[in-house]
């Protein structure tokens, strides 16, 4: 199944408190219960001003669904075409 890279760009993302990170969690997981099994979330990074965001989903249309339901920005949601590591130096 494809991976995404989705780009949210949120001012102030990076001084958003541990409860109020939570409340979003709790948004997205509510969300992904209702879009049902096959949209999957892998992780998040918050940063300043952005939270990048990797899903597991069968296209770019779910997770914008995602998007939409949430109340989130996906200024830009860009499908993985590989993933390197140290080990692929190997």
């Amino acid at each position: 199944m494809p991976k995404y890279v989705i780009e949210r760009e949120i001012p102030g993302a990076g001084e958003l408190s541990p409860e109020e990170l939570k409340s979003i969690s709790i948004t997205s997981c509510d969300v992904l219960k209702n879009l049902g099994p096959e949209i999957n979330w892998v992780h998040s990074y918050v940063t300043d001003n952005k939270i990048y965001c990797v899903y597991i989903a069968p296209n770019k249309e779910m997770v914008l669904e995602h998007a939409k339901q949430g109340g989130f920005p996906a200024n830009l949601v860009t499908e993985v075409s590989a993933i390197i590591d140290p080990v692929t130096s190997e």
